[in-house]
């Protein structure tokens, strides 16, 4: 099977299963849809040059920062970052269900998954 497409289906996975977890979180669906999209802001990154835009672009969406955010609202028991969380994790799914990968230096187009046209 093309590895591709086993990445693209594991990132529908994690948007499914976030998702479902949001819900089971009794998470507000206004504040998933207002908040989905925020870390595409880190695409700013790019106004400054590739290498600039790649770095802020990958820290954002990578696991890790948002595993974190987890990790601490549970330890703390704040409940809204929990769900910020499960949303920021959403949206890290969803672009790697739409092929979107992590950025090399070398251009916005240069994915970890594959380079797009």
């Amino acid at each position: 099977m093309n590895p591709l497409l086993l990445l693209r289906i594991e990132g529908g996975g994690v948007l499914i299963a976030s998702a479902y977890a949001y819900h089971r979180s009794s998470g507000s669906w206004g504040l998933f849809a207002l908040l989905f999209l925020v870390p595409d802001l880190s695409i700013v990154g790019y106004l400054i040059d590739a290498r600039t835009g790649s770095i802020t672009y990958d820290a954002i969406h990578t696991y890790v920062g948002p595993l974190l955010l987890a990790a601490y609202s549970l330890a703390t028991d704040h409940h809204t970052a929990f769900l910020i969380a499960l949303i920021w994790i959403a949206h890290i799914g969803f672009d790697r269900l739409l092929g979107f990968g992590l950025k090399y230096p070398t251009g916005f187009k240069n994915t970890h998954l594959q380079t797009l046209k």
